[in-house]
């Protein structure tokens, strides 16, 4: 049932939206019956399913026994359990874990602790943040200053905070017009020798922090870097003295295999960011996870406080969310799951690619690809009034199925993706459903294409 008169500030007005009454592993249920296989976890961030009684009940047990203290007064046995068990699956040299409700919070919460560690420090010219274009850490206004995404910008350019952007290493749509193979064997990429020229031009005592994606999610698709990437750009973070800040928000807790796609790359952070997987999306929660050098940092220079907080920082309740989520985690061997079911998915989504020709690309980890659609087999983008990703989606929900439609693949402006990236605890039965049900919107957009022409 759509309701069209309602008091709800909706994220799109002129839309009505299904309503939700209830999910149950990988599925969505609508209030007339209609079922959904959840083939994005909502937005990356039901890694877990839904429906899952152990974290509900975990949240009420904690909300019986103390729904709200303030960090700033008080803590919960539950604060130090999971702050335990994220701090044991990070690298070991990142140590201490601060709390945010999401992913903008802790990317805002790194870019502020990255200005006080080298203003306490006795440089306090070092403030720069540099970003990638065609990246996303979050909405807020030091986060969305850090992130590419033009569109999300454009509105707000005049509060933006002077932050710089190099090119992200979309080596598909390469900017520099080189090829991956010719970069990899020569160590020489242009992206990192771009970042290098910014830090030089801007002045490395500037510049606190890099910020990545360790896979570039909503603005790109699912897009890994190069084998070498992230080698590098941590060698000019040394060499100059940044901070590198990897954005884990889409990423951490298992999407990609690993506990942390950085992981893939064999390179340690300054900072890693993280929210979404933590609480399997039953609550919102995030953080950060933060090096042994910056701690001592604070404690040293800054008589060890961290000038900043939110009311809701390591709320029980969520942080009991992010608990049981963890537990869950290990009992169920989740990662294992991932890497069994990691080729299953990617070979159907594969079989789609030879099968539609608007198929341009495959690519991703895990259980998170990105599907990229083209006019032809050259990579040339749709119009973006065609809303093809978009209208990709829509016909797929019609069929029982949502996905997580993009644009701006290409450059920030043209190219359309779709995400796949289903909860963790997906099935080899239920993944070869999304594909069915994939296979059938694919052929339908494409009938509807002949159609209009």
């Amino acid at each position: 049932m759509f309701r069209l008169e309602d008091y709800v500030f909706h994220r799109d007005l002129t839309k009505t939206y299904p309503i939700i009454t209830h999910g149950k592993g990988v599925y969505l249920y609508e209030e007339n019956g209609k079922r959904y296989l959840d083939g994005c976890s909502g937005a990356v961030a039901a890694n877990l399913g839904h429906g899952d009684k152990r974290i509900a009940e975990a949240m009420a047990l904690q909300a019986e026994k103390a729904a709200f203290v303030h960090t700033m007064r008080f803590e919960t046995d539950v604060l130090h359990k999971l702050a335990e068990k994220i701090g044991k699956l990070a690298p070991k040299q990142l140590n201490k874990v601060y709390f945010t409700c999401g992913g903008s919070e802790a990317n805002e919460s790194a870019i502020k602790l990255s200005r006080q560690y080298f203003r306490d420090r006795g440089e306090p010219e070092k403030q720069i943040v540099i970003g990638r274009w065609q990246s996303y850490h979050g909405n807020t206004i030091g986060s969305l200053s850090a992130g590419g995404d033009i569109k999300r910008r454009q509105p707000y350019n005049g509060y933006l905070l002077p932050f710089q952007h190099v090119s992200a290493p979309h080596c598909l749509h390469c900017p520099f017009n080189r090829e991956e193979s010719d970069c990899e064997s020569k160590r020489d990429w242009s992206c990192v020798r771009e970042l290098e020229r910014i830090i030089l031009e801007i002045g490395p005592g500037q510049i606190s922090a890099f910020i990545a994606e360790p896979i570039t999610g909503s603005q790109a698709g699912a897009m890994p870097p190069p084998k070498s990437y992230f080698r590098e750009v941590r060698a000019l973070c040394d060499k100059y003295d940044l901070l590198l800040i990897i954005d884990e928000v889409m990423t951490g807790f298992g999407r990609t295999g690993t506990c942390f796609a950085i992981e893939h790359d064999d390179v340690m952070p300054d900072i890693i960011t993280f929210g979404k997987g933590v609480s399997g999306g039953y609550s919102p929660l995030g953080g950060m996870i933060v090096h042994d050098k910056i701690i001592d940092g604070i404690r040293e220079n800054s008589n060890g406080k961290f000038l900043h907080g939110y009311t809701y920082s390591g709320h029980p309740v969520t942080i009991a969310a992010g608990v049981a989520a963890m537990d869950i985690y290990e009992q169920e061997n989740i990662l294992d799951n991932v890497k069994k079911l990691e080729g299953h998915l990617s070979s159907g989504l594969y079989k789609l690619k030879h099968k539609y020709p608007i198929v341009y690309d495959i690519r991703g980890r895990g259980l998170f690809f990105g599907m990229e659609l083209a006019s032809n087999q050259d990579g040339k983008p749709f119009a973006s009034d065609l809303r093809i990703s978009e209208r990709l989606n829509e016909l797929a929900m019609e069929l029982g199925a949502v996905f997580y439609p993009g644009s701006g693949t290409v450059d920030g402006y043209a190219g359309d993706h779709l995400i796949i990236a289903p909860p963790l605890i997906i099935t080899q039965g239920e993944i070869d459903e999304l594909i069915s049900l994939l296979n059938h919107a694919l052929q339908a957009l494409m009938d509807s294409m002949k159609e209009g022409s």
